[in-house]
């Protein structure tokens, strides 16, 4: 079937079977690949994507069931105002270790600081608490979340 999605503000038309989840349509289609595969079940965040403004797991969301909405990845996020604070603090505390879930983390993060500019630490544990780090960088994560919301501050 073909598909229009809005991807980091352009629309593209893209050819996907019937139920083929938005992740692989990123990646195999649009060569997206910032968005990551972890577990496929929605259980680790790595595949996390904004769609119209909130956070949404990308490996069990249907190509279909977005076509329409606004879907902004990590390669687009910079441009908000939430996630050039997540970028800058993130690069200010060194919070990345290996790596690989952290696209998910930050897009997880800019969702929280999107609806509460200023989270406790029981917070952002709360909202965070889907996204998975195998390298348990868990402490620097929070504490990156806490450091955009000073950045946002002024």
């Amino acid at each position: 079937m073909s598909l229009v999605l809005k991807l980091n503000g352009v629309e593209h038309t893209v050819d996907a079977e019937p139920g083929t989840p938005l992740l692989w349509v990123l990646r195999d289609e649009l060569q997206m690949t910032g968005t990551k595969f972890g577990c496929g079940v929605a259980s680790c965040g790595a595949c996390t994507v904004h769609v119209d403004g909130f956070p949404m797991r990308s490996c069990i969301t249907a190509a279909e069931d977005v076509a329409g909405a606004e879907i902004t990845t990590i390669e687009a996020i910079g441009a908000t105002k939430e996630g050039a604070a997540i970028q800058q603090a993130w690069e200010e505390l060194d919070v990345v270790q290996c790596g690989y879930c952290q696209s998910g983390q930050i897009m997880s993060a800019v969702g929280l600081l999107t609806e509460n500019p200023k989270p406790s630490v029981g917070d952002i544990h709360d909202y965070m608490d889907g996204n998975a780090c195998r390298c348990a960088t868990y402490q620097r994560i929070r504490a990156g979340i806490q450091r955009a919301s000073e950045i946002m501050e002024g």
